[in-house]
């Protein structure tokens, strides 16, 4: 799983590889904490190459919804898979989130 954070102007990208899964959690929690300090941007949660996300990724996501609110900024989700959308509805994230 890898995480990579890149500054876009009035637009913070964090993009998504792999398996978010338990075992993954903890470093993505770290590798985030950066988006956590953003304030009046727009956060893009881009999951094009995200493969699979558990309850703790779930968990990452409300985290970086919940700072962002704080801080004055918009998060969008961009690019989940059919499976992962399938996880969006059933646990609600659908309606948490503008997915693009």
């Amino acid at each position: 799983m890898t995480t990579t954070i890149t500054n876009n102007g009035n637009q913070i990208i964090a993009a998504f590889a792999g398996r978010l899964d338990t075992a993954a959690a903890v470093q993505t929690a770290e590798d985030i904490k950066p988006l956590l300090e953003v304030s009046g941007k727009e956060i893009i949660l881009d999951c094009t190459e995200l493969e699979y996300i558990s309850s703790s990724g779930l968990r990452i996501f409300l985290t970086v919804r919940k700072d962002a609110a704080a801080h004055g900024c918009k998060v969008i989700v961009r690019n989940i898979n059919a499976d992962i959308r399938q996880v969006f509805v059933m646990t609600g994230f659908v309606s948490l989130f503008e997915i693009q």
